[in-house]
């Protein structure tokens, strides 16, 4: 893998040329190359099959695949195979010729430079933070260069390079483990985030938490020695191009032990994705931020770990909310629609958002209903719901709505409070999720709940992703603010 990736020129480059499998030529406007074009093509082994790489001297050739196929996730998926390809002849410098072969109607140059480099800067990350002296990976090489003779094409390399950054750095901060990452590790690294890209930042510490009244991030955290809290990020651009005030939820769980109702059978390993929901949304504030988009944007990240202790809460307590609603405790591991209930209702009442959104790594049921092909989504606003699959749509991330009725709703209540966190039966389990937090958002505000516990993370290589957090929904958010 490269150091990182840096939109610039260099004499020195390697011309990557793309090529169709179904014409297998490149545009003759390309005679610079053309003799070693030529012997590349002759190659009974290069078909112009998407990914597939031939090079020669500083030529490079890479498929693009069929003309009608092409896309953002398959420019994605050839900028992938294109950092492979240059990190084994370790070339540091490429000229990104694409734009010369793609015609318009199917991706624009500035759609070619984006996907291609957020694929490449994808690709090429890998959890090296952790390495020691017995390491046996490869030797990170130098910064890698990556320009076009395109204007266009250059200016989507920036965005690409800007958005996935931040998907990294939401990859980076997931893939930490808990004996580092904890709440209090979480907020300074907000905070770090935060004075990079010029977002606002606060932190509601324990002790505010208890005096406002947050008894779900309370009573979540309050069995680990490192005590919770919630962070607050803000995005204000100078220029706004509307009075809309998009709020974002992250569950932030930064180790889930299930609590009294314990994980068993190895079922606490990976809790250090609890956090993903979160992630998702400190990388596309990052990315907000970074690309000056002109909606106003307010992040709350509820931020615990949920531990076993004398102090941790049990099955049987029952929880006064932050908006009054008593909760009955059912099971301790059903935590994470805790903490994002006083986030969505501390937003409600402070922000009082256009339209709130929450990410979270929430039921285990969403992974049976839909595997890991796409997140769930519910929403109670058509308008809003039209917006999300429209940015899930762009983005490649993509999600499925599942229903949200009254039933449900009616299905949470309790014996001995308004209602339980998790019903006696499992029945229809990822709904029950959505169903207790629609509780905790105020009835007139458009409001989406995205459950990502599938697509958070993959447990081996798969496609650009290394075994680890994918930081989905970052891509996904960014889209949803800039369609504000």
């Amino acid at each position: 893998m490269f150091k990182s990736i840096k939109i610039g020129s260099s004499r020195s480059a390697t011309t990557v040329l793309g090529v169709w499998q179904d014409s297998k030529r490149v545009p003759t406007s390309l005679s610079p190359w053309k003799a070693e074009v030529e012997g590349l093509l002759a190659q009974k082994t290069f078909s112009g099959k998407r990914g597939q790489t031939v090079v020669s001297g500083n030529v490079l050739l890479v498929g693009l695949g069929k003309k009608g196929d092409l896309d953002s996730a398959g420019l994605r998926s050839i900028g992938g195979s294109l950092i492979k390809i240059l990190n084994q002849i370790e070339s540091n410098s490429v000229d990104l010729r694409f734009h010369a072969t793609v015609p318009s109607g199917v991706a624009s140059p500035s759609e070619i430079g984006q996907g291609v480099v957020e694929g490449m800067n994808i690709a090429n990350w890998r959890v090296d933070m952790f390495d020691g002296v017995a390491t046996t990976t490869k030797a990170v090489l130098k910064t890698i260069v990556v320009g076009s003779q395109s204007i266009k094409c250059v200016s989507g390399m920036k965005r690409g390079v800007t958005i996935s950054n931040a998907i990294n750095d939401a990859r980076r901060i997931a893939a930490t483990p808990p004996n580092i990452c904890n709440p209090p590790w979480m907020a300074k690294e907000a905070k770090k985030i935060a004075k990079k890209c010029g977002l606002g930042c606060k932190i509601i510490t324990f002790a505010k938490a208890k005096e406002l009244g947050l008894n779900g991030i309370v009573n979540v955290g309050m069995g680990s020695a490192e005590k919770p809290c919630m962070i607050i990020l803000e995005h204000r651009p100078k220029k706004k191009s509307s009075k809309e005030h998009l709020c974002l939820v992250g569950k932030t769980i930064t180790y889930d032990t299930g609590g009294y109702s314990l994980k068993i059978s190895n079922g606490m390993k990976g809790m250090k994705y609890d956090k993903n929901g979160g992630m998702a949304v400190l990388g596309a504030m990052e990315a907000i931020a970074n690309l000056k988009v002109p909606t106003r944007v307010t992040a709350i990240l509820p931020c615990a770990e949920n531990m076993v202790s004398s102090n941790a809460y049990r099955p049987d307590d029952i929880i006064k909310m932050y908006n009054g609603v008593s909760v009955e405790v059912t099971n301790t591991d059903a935590e994470g629609r805790l903490v994002l209930a006083d986030g969505l209702a501390w937003g409600c009442k402070h922000i009082k958002p256009t339209a709130i959104v929450d990410v979270a790594t929430l039921t285990g049921g969403v992974v049976v209903a839909l595997g890991s092909f796409c997140a769930g989504l519910w929403c109670n606003d058509a308008k809003l719901r039209k917006r999300v699959e429209k940015s899930a749509e762009n983005s490649g991330e993509r999600v499925w709505q599942l229903p949200l009725w009254e039933e449900h709703r009616n299905y949470m209540r309790a014996k001995h409070a308004d209602i339980h966190n998790s019903a006696p039966a499992r029945g229809a389990h990822p709904i029950q999720g959505a169903a207790f937090l629609s509780f905790f958002v105020d009835e007139d505000i458009p409001w989406a709940h995205i459950d990502i516990a599938g697509v958070s993370s993959v447990e081996r290589d798969r496609g650009l992703f290394c075994a680890g957090p994918t930081g989905w929904g970052v891509r996904l958010l960014t889209n949803l603010a800039e369609s504000f």
